[in-house]
């Protein structure tokens, strides 16, 4: 025999055979970014928060795994989605859960704190105003069908009143329901009186009586 159709040793491989090789490397390459858009994809929309940075996830972040982000960034911040746990609504910079369920003033503030939050503080009309919209959005969707609220704001003294995360307390921007507070009666906690249609719907209540809460806590920036 003389040798014809064998490749010596060190002899370039047949164009055929350096076609399939380089073939095979393409799909890889394919392959490849197929699964790392997958993973973008993945960490986009349902676990962004801590797919995003080693930082220490918040409180927040530690007690869900399901989220819903957009692309709207509160103004001087950084990043390009704004993230909130499935469920809780956003406003600016804030995820607000209006519950289902009733508790007094002391597991209200209890139960938000567990889930990494605390209970809403209303520091501006804006607000006041959103929470007012998302309630008359519920009821029209049949979600909501419920009274009081608790919020964040507390009386630590006789006619000294207090908000949950320490912001100064501005009587001027405050949004009572008429003749309330009144003093006394031991009513030293506060819920939005949804039935209102007036901004003007907070009233102070005792703190042993079941109501339902609205928690807010900071909106997740990746």
């Amino acid at each position: 025999m003389n040798g014809q159709g064998r490749v010596s040793p060190g002899s370039a491989a047949p164009a055929d055979e350096r076609g399939c090789s380089w073939l095979n490397i393409w799909v890889f390459l394919i392959f490849a970014l197929a699964v790392k858009a997958a993973f973008v994809a993945l960490c986009l929309w349902l676990v962004v928060p801590f797919c995003h940075s080693s930082d220490q996830p918040s409180a927040l972040q530690q007690q869900f795994s399901q989220w819903e982000c957009d692309s709207a960034v509160p103004q001087g911040t950084d990043g390009g989605w704004t993230c909130c746990p499935k469920g809780w609504r956003r406003f600016q910079g804030s995820c607000y859960f209006l519950s289902s369920d009733t508790m007094n003033c002391a597991e209200s503030a209890q139960n938000c704190g567990g889930m990494g939050s605390q209970l809403v503080v209303i520091s501006s009309k804006a607000e006041q105003d959103f929470l007012s919209k998302l309630k008359n959005q519920l009821q029209k969707n049949q979600q909501l069908k419920r009274d009081n609220f608790y919020i964040g704001l507390f009386e630590k003294k006789e006619g000294q009143w207090q908000w949950v995360d320490k912001t100064p307390y501005n009587e001027t921007a405050t949004f009572w329901r008429a003749g309330e507070p009144n003093d006394g009666h031991d009513e030293n906690c506060t819920v939005r009186h949804m039935p209102e249609e007036t901004l003007n719907n907070w009233n102070d209540v005792k703190p042993d009586v079941p109501h339902y809460r609205i928690c807010e806590a900071a909106a997740v920036i990746v």
